[in-house]
């Protein structure tokens, strides 16, 4: 993988085709019927970039799920980040304290998003069979539609349980024609299951530029990984799918790392160059939400905002909003002043030598105009104490961009080299225990970072602990974290998703917040959802 050729006029087209949600009494004269606009090659390739769009579309008034709707509508409700003062929605902070209800404006968009996503995948995959073109790129395409779709359903499924799954187009001006019931999360499983492996058969190795940043046959492989550790996890524990996960990662591993896959893919030795924009589309790039700079217009964008949203404010020169802010409380502390420390969460399980604690965040800005450098907000302090400087995320940080901060050009990672290692020594841990090839894939990781191998001899419950840790340092803020504390178990096999987040101060965590209400908006427009709400909203 390395740049996907960015369409933005064309995609947008394609997403008022097929777009339902709003109907204009209009004389529509220029308008294409999608009957006639699926002939030719370019209409093949534009309908699968209309699926891809949706992974980097944002904006003033759009927020996508890898485009900032995955970080307020989701990561604000665990333990590494809460809205800062720049984030005032009061759906938002609503989420983040564990008080939102089915009518919140996040859920629901995470829903239509997700399903808008869906139906264009569905509708390129109807369409592009019957177009003249050359088999290998017809068969390219149909795989990539279908990677696609099976990454939509594996959110919903892990988003929201039983899910309505739609694999075909639906046609229809009233609200009774898109009706569709919930389906068992293990018959959407089967088809996430069932697209990835047919997209792996389809898709190539590589692309070539400008096509590069399409999906791959290694990210179907390493998607399909993903998903039976999922399954195998908690809530579904199918624990037979622990043995997939192992042979299927391997299929993508490098040989230096025990697989047998042929994707040349292989950590980065510099962890900044992980997520730097000019490094961007590397070997451990796997599959990214594609993103550039600069491309703003009045209706769409294609740059990541996340960048501005996790910079202090009041900076000369910088366009900072601050509403991505680290979770911080308040512990006890004998050697502080005041026998009080404001913890701030994850920033402090990062040991002195642990090279990813300076990529992920910095403590202070560079004006770009004065040359000051500004840290913390007004330092706190506590019982007159002044705690440490307030630490800042900095995986979105674009350094050619500080004049232009909301558009950040950092790519988002879906899935990387360092997660599939990582795949592979869970499951292997979890399906034999500590065995070399779980100590391998782990150590890798941890030795980038600049840490010792593992301890040898431990037991898996304490191979697992360790393993959940250098998980969490290794992907905060990429989306991970809430995903994770779902699926995630102690010695006894029982969830640490409400225990984890009680324990770091939010106290309204219960049970049911392990999935999303189905939005009330939905349930109210189809009929086939009334009475089938989630339980506990």
């Amino acid at each position: 993988m390395k740049s996907l050729r960015y369409i933005i006029l064309l995609g947008f087209a394609a997403t008022i085709l097929i777009s339902c949600d709003k109907f204009l009494e209009e004389d529509p004269k220029g308008f294409i019927a999608t009957d006639n606009f699926y002939n030719t090659e370019a209409d093949a390739v534009n309908a699968v970039n209309a699926v891809y769009f949706l992974l980097n579309q944002g904006g003033s008034t759009v927020q996508t799920p890898y485009n900032t709707l995955f970080n307020t509508g989701l990561n604000f409700e665990c333990d590494d980040e809460f809205p800062g003062p720049g984030a005032t929605n009061p759906d938002v902070r609503s989420m983040a304290n564990l008080l939102h209800t089915s009518s919140n404006l996040r859920v629901y968009e995470l829903w239509q998003q997700h399903y808008a996503a869906v139906a264009k995948a569905n509708l390129a995959l109807e369409k592009i069979p019957g177009i003249n073109i050359g088999a290998a790129l017809k068969g390219r395409l149909i795989g990539e539609a279908k990677f696609l779709r099976a990454l939509w359903y594996f959110n919903l499924v892990r988003l929201y349980g039983d899910v309505p799954l739609i694999t075909k187009v639906q046609t229809g001006v009233a609200a009774t024609d898109f009706a569709a019931e919930r389906t068992p999360s293990a018959q959407v499983y089967s088809q996430i299951e069932q697209d990835l492996k047919e997209a792996a058969d389809a898709l190539p190795n590589s692309y070539s530029a400008p096509d590069v940043g399409r999906a791959t046959k290694g990210a179907a492989i390493s998607l399909l990984a993903k998903v039976y550790l999922t399954k195998a996890s908690l809530p579904l524990n199918a624990t037979a799918h622990y043995e997939d996960a192992v042979i299927t990662a391997e299929k993508a591993l490098s040989p230096a790392d025990g697989g047998t896959g042929t994707f040349n893919y292989a950590l980065q030795s510099d962890y900044s160059k992980v997520f730097l924009p000019a490094f961007k589309n590397n070997s451990e790039h796997i599959f990214s939400a594609q993103f550039k700079s600069g491309s703003s217009s009045s209706y769409l964008t294609q740059g990541n905002n996340q960048n501005a949203r996790s910079i202090r404010t009041q900076v000369p020169g910088l366009a900072g909003t601050y509403a991505d802010q680290i979770w911080f409380y308040t512990v006890d502390d004998a050697t502080k002043p005041g026998g009080k420390d404001k913890f701030f969460s994850v920033f402090k399980l990062y040991t002195s030598k642990d090279k990813r604690r300076d990529v992920t965040f910095v403590t202070n800005f560079k004006s770009p105009t004065t040359g000051k450098k500004f840290g913390g907000l007004n330092d706190p302090t506590i019982a007159g104490h002044k705690v440490d400087s307030i630490p800042y995320f900095n995986k979105a940080w674009d350094p050619n961009t500080t004049s232009f901060t909301s558009e950040s050009a950092a790519n988002v990672a879906i899935i990387r080299y360092a997660e599939l290692l990582l795949i592979h020594a869970e499951a292997e841990n979890e399906l034999n225990g500590p065995t070399a090839k779980a100590y391998k894939s782990l150590n890798a990781v941890r030795n980038r970072a600049g840490l010792d191998d593992l301890t040898e001899g431990l037991t898996r419950d304490q191979f697992r602990d360790s393993l959940y840790v250098d998980r969490r340092l290794e992907l905060v803020f990429e989306y991970q974290r809430w995903f994770d504390l779902v699926r995630q178990k102690d010695a006894s096999g029982n969830s640490i998703f409400v225990s984890t987040l009680k324990a770091v101060g939010k106290p309204n965590v219960q049970d049911k917040h392990r999935l999303h209400p189905i939005p009330q908006q939905e349930i109210e427009l189809n009929a086939k959802l009334q009475g089938h709400q989630n339980p506990g909203y």
